[in-house]
C-alpha cells in the first residue's frame, strides 16, 4: 500500500462529481480548496435532505454560525480525489473553505507530527494505521455514537480506546491471486481450473510454468519479495494460529503454522520448479513484464495493472487454502478515515467533525475512495454494491470478507523480520527453525518500547 497506491487514485477520481451533483472544474493544484468556486449550480445541485444510514448527515445544518471559516486537509498525493471530496462538501457549506495540502509521503511522516505539536497544524489529516502510535496522542475522538459506527461499519471495535473512536477503517485491502489469461489459456486451462486447495494451486503452477532445459522462461508462480506480506503474515491463520499470543504482545512467528508456510514456498520453487529466488528481483513486476503467470498481491496491485501494465490481460480469485473452511482466509489491513487534530482551535474541530461525519454517511464518497484504493468497503450496506463488485478483485472477496482478520497496526518490524528470515533461508542457506527463531527474537527485541497489541481476539470467529 502506501505510496504505491498514489496514482490509483486517479482511475477513480472522475466517478466522484457525483458528490456535487455536477462536473465540477477541479484544476489539480493543491492548496486551493475552493470549494464553493464551482458557484451557484452546484450549490443548487447539492443534497438537500439528510442521508445516510444509521450515521446520518444533514447538509441543512448550519456551520459555524453561518460565518466564514477556513482549514486545512493534508494528504500525501491524492490531490483529485481529496478535492472532488472537498467540493461536494463545500457546495453544502459555502462558508466553508478547505485548502488541501499535499505532502510526499517520504515527508508526511516527518512533517506532519511536528505541525500537530504545533498551534498551526491542520485540523483535518489523513491517517495510515502504520504510524498510529506517531498520531493517537495528537488525535480527537470522533464526536459519533460509537453504536452507530458500530451498526454502519466493519471493524470498528478494533480502534476502540477507552470507549472512544478517533478513526476507522473506510475500506479492507488483502491479497488476491492476479493469473495471466493469455498464459492460462495457452497451458489448456479454463475458469474449471480455479484451484481452491494450495495442492491445486501447486499441480496449476506447474502446468503454467515454461522452461528451456534448465533455464526458466516462464515462471508458474513468483513471489519475489512478497513473500511475507502475502504469505506468511496471512496463511498462518488458514492453519489456525495468530499471529501473536493470547497476551497480543508476544509474536507467534515460530509456529508450526509458520514453518509450514515457509517450507511450502521453499518446495514450490525448489522441488515443484515453478518459480526461482532469482527470476526478477520482484513477483509483481515480472507478472507485469509477462514474464510470470501468477502472483499474490494486494488489492492496489488492480489499480497497478490497469495504469501501469495495462496491456496485460489479467484474472483475479480468490486465495486458495489448505483444505475446506479455514479459521480465517487471510489478513486484511484497513484504509483509514481522517484525523482531527485536537489542537486545533474549537470551530476548525467542530468543521473537521463535520466534514468527517459527511464522508462516513455519503455512500458516494466511499464508492469512490474504495475504488480508487481497490478496498472493500467497510461500509456494510455497500458490501454487494454494483459499482464495488465491477471490481473483480473485490467481488472475490464479497462471500468470504467476514472470514479476514486485522491484527492490528503491527509494528514495521513483524514484516521486516519475517522478510530477512525468508532472505537468509533463500538466499543464504540458513535453514527454516533458525530463521524464524530468529525473526521471533528480532521482533520481541524491536517491540519492546511499542504501545502495540494485538486485536485478533475481536475477530469474529476468533478462538
Amino acid at each position: 500500500m502506501k505510496k504505491k497506491v498514489i496514482a490509483a487514485f486517479m482511475a477513480a477520481a472522475m466517478m466522484v462529481t457525483a458528490l456535487t451533483g455536477c462536473g465540477g472544474k477541479d484544476d489539480g493544484n493543491s492548496g486551493t480548496g475552493e470549494g464553493n468556486s464551482e458557484g451557484s449550480d452546484a450549490q443548487a445541485d447539492a443534497p438537500k435532505e439528510p442521508f445516510g444510514d444509521t450515521v446520518k448527515y444533514d447538509p441543512g445544518a448550519e456551520i459555524n454560525e453561518g460565518k466564514d471559516i477556513t482549514i486545512e486537509l493534508w494528504e500525501w498525493g491524492s490531490d483529485d480525489l481529496f478535492q472532488q471530496i472537498i467540493d461536494g462538501y463545500t457546495a453544502m457549506h459555502p462558508n466553508v473553505t478547505i485548502k488541501l495540502v499535499n505532502n510526499p509521503w517520504e515527508d508526511y511522516w516527518t512533517k506532519l507530527p511536528l505541525a500537530l505539536d504545533g498551534a498551526n497544524g491542520p485540523a483535518l489529516f489523513n491517517v495510515h494505521n502504520s504510524y498510529h502510535e506517531n498520531l493517537i496522542n495528537y488525535l480527537a475522538p470522533l464526536d459519533i455514537p460509537l453504536a452507530d459506527l458500530e451498526a454502519d461499519f466493519t471493524g470498528v471495535a478494533a480502534h476502540v480506546i477507552d470507549d472512544k473512536v478517533y478513526y476507522i477503517d473506510y475500506g479492507m485491502m488483502t491479497g488476491a491471486v492476479y493469473y495471466n489469461k493469455a498464459m492460462w489459456e495457452t497451458a489448456g486451462l479454463t475458469d474449471a481450473d480455479i484451484p481452491k486447495t494450495w495442492d491445486e494451486m501447486r499441480e496449476v503452477a506447474k502446468k503454467l510454468t515454461i522452461k528451456e532445459g534448465d533455464t526458466l522462461i516462464q515462471a508458474g508462480l513468483n513471489f519475489n519479495d512478497d513473500f511475507h506480506q502475502n504469505y506468511l503474515l496471512g496463511l498462518n491463520y488458514q492453519l489456525g494460529e495468530n499471529l501473536f499470543l493470547e497476551d497480543g504482545v508476544t509474536p507467534n512467528v515460530n509456529s508450526d503454522a509458520m514453518k509450514q508456510v515457509m517450507q511450502m514456498l521453499v518446495d514450490m520453487y525448489e522441488v515443484d520448479g515453478v518459480g526461482s529466488k532469482d527470476f526478477g528481483e520482484k513477483g509483481s513486476d515480472s507478472f507485469g513484464q509477462g514474464q510470470s503467470a501468477m502472483v499474490i498481491q494486494w488489492g492496489h496491485f488492480y489499480n497497478t495493472m490497469n495504469t501501469t501494465w495495462s496491456d496485460i490481460d489479467f484474472g483475479v480469485f480468490e486465495i486458495p487454502t489448505f483444505d475446506g473452511e479455514p479459521y480465517a482466509y487471510n489478513r486484511y489491513n484497513g484504509e483509514s478515515t481522517f484525523g482531527i487534530n485536537k489542537n486545533a482551535p474549537a470551530d476548525q474541530q467542530a468543521v473537521a467533525q463535520d466534514f468527517v461525519k459527511y464522508f462516513l454517511a455519503s455512500d458516494d464518497a466511499q464508492i469512490a475512495f474504495n475504488l480508487a484504493m481497490s478496498t472493500f468497503p467497510a461500509k456494510k450496506s455497500l458490501a454487494d454494491n454494483e459499482k464495488i463488485m465491477e471490481n473483480p478483485s473485490l467481488a472475490i472477496l464479497s462471500e468470504h470478507i467476514d472470514h479476514y482478520i486485522w491484527p492490528g497496526p503491527m509494528p514495521s518490524t513483524v514484516e521486516t523480520s519475517l522478510k530477512k528470515a525468508g532472505q537468509d533461508i533463500f538466499f543464504n542457506g540458513v535453514d527454516i527453525d533458525t530463521a524464524l527463531e530468529a525473526a521471533q527474537q528480532d521482533i520481541i527485541r524491536d517491540m519492546k518500547s511499542s504501545t502495540f497489541k494485538s486485536v485478533e481476539n475481536l475477530y469474529e470467529f476468533a478462538k
